[in-house]
């Protein structure tokens, strides 16, 4: 896999979210298409975070996200949980968790699933705050890629900023959230920063 980005953006993300979870309050918190641990790293140092779960399609993620994470002491207090499933099915026992997160993970969804995720994530487990991260495809020309071209070979999409909110506002009109956006990453005056972000909250809150 080419990783066409800047090393420090992919933490840059992490801590991101991470912030944003921390001052929900949250105790709970999922990670949905949590690949090889690299959000639970950050989650499971943080006391706050009583219990983390990470849900991941791909065995062999996980079990790199089990090897990576199982010395870490909060691990061995029984904080953290791995499921194997996908989050557009259906989820019953991961209901109600206080924060959710999906961090550049929506892109790698076939477009005609889309619906299915709103329906397994919002509709059925209904996190209070859900954070979630996707490239911005108007920033790709500045990692010097070609017009059309995708930042990993496994996105099926990538959604410029206007596609976007367009997409996470139907989202959370739908299901009873509120959402906002920002960014992460270097600035460009026109094309905006190279990661999107949007934190759907439920309920009538600010987003």
């Amino acid at each position: 896999m080419i990783d066409l980005e800047a090393p420090d953006l992919h933490q840059q993300r992490l801590q991101r979210v991470v912030s944003l979870v921390r001052a929900s309050g949250a105790r709970r918190v999922l990670d949905l298409g949590c690949g090889s641990g690299g959000l639970l790293q950050y989650l499971l140092r943080d006391a706050q975070f009583e219990r983390v779960v990470g849900l991941e399609l791909s065995g062999e993620l996980l079990a790199q996200a089990k090897l990576r994470l199982e010395d870490l002491p909060s691990v061995r207090a029984g904080r953290l949980e791995l499921v194997c499933g996908s989050y557009t099915d259906h989820h019953p026992v991961l209901t109600g968790f206080e924060a959710a997160a999906m961090v550049e993970t929506i892109e790698h969804v076939p477009p005609e699933a889309l619906s299915r995720v709103e329906r397994a994530v919002f509709a059925g487990l209904r996190p209070h705050l859900l954070v979630m991260t996707t490239p911005n495809h108007e920033y790709n020309p500045l990692f010097d890629m070609a017009p059309g071209e995708f930042r990993d070979p496994d996105h099926k999409f990538e959604w410029d900023r206007a596609r976007f909110r367009e997409w996470a506002q139907g989202v959370a009109r739908r299901n009873g959230y509120r959402v906002g956006f920002s960014g992460v990453g270097e600035m460009d005056a026109h094309l905006g920063q190279p990661t999107q972000v949007a934190r759907f909250t439920l309920g009538h809150g600010h987003a």
